[in-house]
């Protein structure tokens, strides 16, 4: 009977102790779970990535102008939407015009510009509904000088030996002030912030702006906090190239150096051979086969300091033989809103300059829409081992995964070519991979200016 009792006194205390458990669960969850798990999240090595300039992305410059495109966005093949800064943008010391969205007042709140909390968690859960998930730009870095943190903390900031806080340094971000990442009550005020989103919004990532700044120790200890909030993965894509970004939690990092290349390339300074070099560059330092950096032709930076893609590639044809390279060389594609319709012109994000729809050029778009829609059924693009046949004019490289290889051919020059095809690659039995028809290379293949073949065995 004693051992009986003991045995109940036993099971009582541990199910106190767990119903104590679960109660300090729910006391440390800082904000209401809204909404449900979003249930078709992709898979990393599967995301194919959409960047909206909000101010850009409509004629009203909304969130609900977001919404409304969703379906295009989908229709194009992406499956990850990617909203630049949402938050309220510092007026202090602005750069100019309507500020930069990277210079964030508050980070629990939506810029009224946008629309509302509410106007974002209905764009969120349409995006789910369309199997879309949906990643919020994050500034970790600094703050805007009229953010709240600066009156309220002024000691989780940086300061020169004169005690007044710095902008970022080595750089001219006069518009924002450097934090302090060795105070840890501002870490933890960051953290905060970010998973208030994943909470109140119920969105699925972050993409980090200027992470390479921001030390390993600060997005490990985020990353998980992050993802410790929904049971679905979260993705997370650092705009950085350290290796240890991966280490920290991160999904991806940001192909500066590719992207450097390619304008190289076409600018006529480097051959096309100099992007198998950059691609090697990229993923040195103990990547594993399964780490993919996030490739493009353009984005909100280049757009506006460097050009649209149809300047940096010589043209139409141009942009798209880059692109199918940047889509398929070992990397996860990001396109910028307007791109994927042959929007030639340069995007001020620090103003409202809302893309013309209506100048859509139907060919590229089908063509954006090829090429991603090959990928998605791809492993051997998504996840497969890479091999560069390069020549000085055209891009040449295999991507290889089990029974399945595919063979890339762009010609990055304006001038037809003829590619000598090494024996390996003349030898395999290929198909088409858009049209699914056979294809014989034999020996050689002539290219015409700006042609690209994507072949399947």
């Amino acid at each position: 009977m004693k051992l009986k009792m003991n045995i109940l006194h036993a099971v009582v205390f541990a199910l106190a102790l767990l119903s104590c458990s679960n109660d300090d669960d729910k006391a440390a969850a800082p904000y209401e779970q809204y909404g449900s798990t979003f249930t078709a999240m992709p898979k990393a090595e599967d995301a194919i990535i959409y960047q909206v300039n909000i101010r850009a992305f409509s004629q009203e410059g909304t969130l609900n102008g977001v919404r409304a495109k969703l379906d295009d966005i989908k229709a194009l093949g992406a499956n990850v939407v990617y909203l630049m800064p949402i938050y309220p943008v510092g007026q202090l010391n602005s750069a100019g015009g309507q500020g930069s969205p990277y210079a964030v007042k508050d980070y629990k709140a939506v810029n009224p510009d946008f629309g509302s909390l509410e106007d974002l968690r209905t764009l969120v859960n349409e995006a789910h509904s369309k199997n879309m998930a949906v990643i919020l730009d994050w500034v970790a870095n600094h703050t805007a000088w009229d953010n709240a943190w600066i009156t309220d903390h002024p000691d989780w900031y940086q300061k020169d030996e004169e005690g007044n806080i710095i902008i970022p340094p080595g750089t001219n971000y006069n518009d924002v002030a450097q934090l302090d990442f060795d105070n840890k009550e501002m870490r933890a005020a960051m953290i905060d912030a970010m998973q208030y989103w994943v909470y109140t919004a119920n969105i699925d990532g972050f993409r980090c702006d200027y992470a390479d700044f921001v030390g390993q120790g600060f997005w490990t200890e985020a990353i998980a906090k992050v993802r410790s909030v929904k049971s679905q993965e979260l993705l997370m894509l650092a705009e950085g190239t350290r290796v240890n970004h991966f280490q920290a939690g991160f999904n991806f990092t940001f192909g500066f150096n590719f992207f450097s290349a390619l304008e190289q390339v076409f600018n006529g300074s480097k051959p096309a051979t100099y992007l198998q070099d950059s691609n090697a560059t990229e993923y040195a330092n103990n990547y594993t086969e399964s780490q993919r950096v996030v490739r493009y032709t353009t984005n909100h930076d280049v757009n506006l300091s460097d050009g649209t893609p149809y300047e940096l590639f010589n043209g139409r044809d141009g942009s798209l033989a880059a692109f199918v390279v940047a889509a398929y060389m070992k990397s996860v594609p990001m396109i910028y809103n307007g791109q994927e319709i042959g929007y030639n012109q340069r995007i001020d994000y620090f103003n409202q300059t809302p893309i013309d729809w209506n100048t859509a050029d139907a060919g590229v778009l089908a063509e954006y829409k090829k090429i991603i829609a090959f990928r998605s059924t791809s492993n051997a693009i998504k996840s497969g081992s890479y091999t560069g046949y390069s020549s000085n004019a055209v891009s040449v490289f295999t991507m290889k995964k089990d029974s399945e290889t595919v063979l890339v051919l762009s010609n990055l020059t304006n001038v037809p070519v003829s590619y000598i095809v090494p024996t390996a690659l003349g030898a395999t039995s290929w198909k088409d991979a858009f049209s699914n028809a056979p294809f014989t290379i034999g020996t050689q293949v002539t290219l015409q200016a700006h042609q690209y073949l994507v072949l399947k065995n």
